[in-house]
């Protein structure tokens, strides 16, 4: 892609994104240690700019400290020391995190310890009073109060990136929720927020083309309405589409849509050799960054001014190599 769509489809300054202090080796942990992450502190820490914050220190608590843990029921648990259970927590806690949930409006990030009382988005145990956890589990009290305080916030645990897939698709919805910020929710206009629709249209396709015709239809059909509220319902559904990683049918089913752009200005024989080579990544034989590329070189060359802004076709920086996995 040329210069000008890199600066257009990514960001020229680090992404702020909210984080738990201990991933970044700080001794916050109860045993006074912390749970350093190579992948938070490696490629991603060049495009991110880490907001650390531990709740469970903000509450008041000491380094170190006794363990705690999550007790009685999963619906409305409550924080105890694991050998102490006469004391009750959770109040202490809510207190320590609740001003900090204010200054989250201007992350476009989230990520968490996994496993924790606090900080764990899932999978959390709660025990009863027998000492043995309920079957069902729960979240962690900080990080429950977080995704209900920003719904729309892209939220992830450390341990859930190391899977290439959703690490990539964390990073792309850090990127566009980035973009949403600055390009529409800081100048609200309906222009704007018709420009954003059409710049992600590949990426959303990629997610749900059912939900991209939707929120097409959507904009149409609600031009006089409050432009708040228009913003809102948009970023709730598009959020709520790209959530989960893209399938490979529909990364198939985009590259063939943006190859058909090229119909007039690459040769038969060229676009043959290009459904090929998305053949095989259907097919599990290359990676995404294959078709990617080939693709890539056409559209700079010859495709037209709407499909070079797609987001789509470098929605982050491509040094991530995040597509190199999937």
């Amino acid at each position: 892609m040329t210069d000008q769509n890199q600066t257009n489809n990514t960001s020229p300054h680090k992404i702020p994104v909210g984080i738990s202090s201990c991933l970044l080796g700080e001794n916050v942990r109860y045993n006074g240690g912390h749970t350093q992450s190579k992948m938070c502190l490696g490629i991603l820490a060049q495009h991110f700019e880490y907001q650390p914050f531990c709740p469970e220190v903000a509450a008041g608590f000491g380094i170190p400290r006794p363990t705690m843990r999550l007790t009685g029921d999963p619906h409305n648990p409550v924080l105890q020391f694991s050998d102490d259970d006469k004391q009750d927590l959770t109040q202490q806690l809510k207190d320590g995190f609740h001003e900090q949930l204010d200054k989250y409006d201007a992350v476009d990030g989230y990520i968490l310890m996994k496993n924790s009382p606090s900080c764990g988005m899932e999978r959390i145990k709660v025990y009863q009073e027998n000492g043995y956890p309920h079957e069902e589990r729960t979240r962690g009290l900080f990080a429950d109060a977080l995704i209900a305080a920003w719904p729309m916030l892209p939220i992830e645990e450390e341990g859930r990136l190391h899977d290439p897939r959703l690490r990539e698709n964390f990073v792309m919805r850090v990127f566009s929720h980035y973009h949403f910020r600055h390009e529409v929710q800081e100048q609200p206009t309906y222009h704007n927020l018709l420009q954003y629709h059409s710049k992600h249209k590949y990426l959303l396709m990629a997610h749900s083309q059912k939900t991209y015709k939707e929120l097409g239809r959507f904009l149409a059909e609600s031009r006089q309405a409050p432009l708040e509220e228009l913003m809102e319902s948009y970023f709730t559904r598009f959020t709520e589409a790209i959530r989960k990683p893209a399938s490979r049918k529909g990364h198939c089913n985009v590259l063939q849509h943006i190859l058909g752009h090229l119909k007039r200005s690459v040769s038969g024989e060229a676009r043959q050799s290009i459904l090929a080579v998305i053949e095989q990544y259907r097919r599990g034989e290359v990676n995404l960054t294959t078709p990617m590329t080939l693709l890539a070189h056409y559209v700079e060359q010859t495709g037209d001014e709407f499909v070079q802004s797609q987001r789509y076709l470098l929605p982050y920086p491509a040094e991530l190599g995040l597509r190199n996995q999937l």
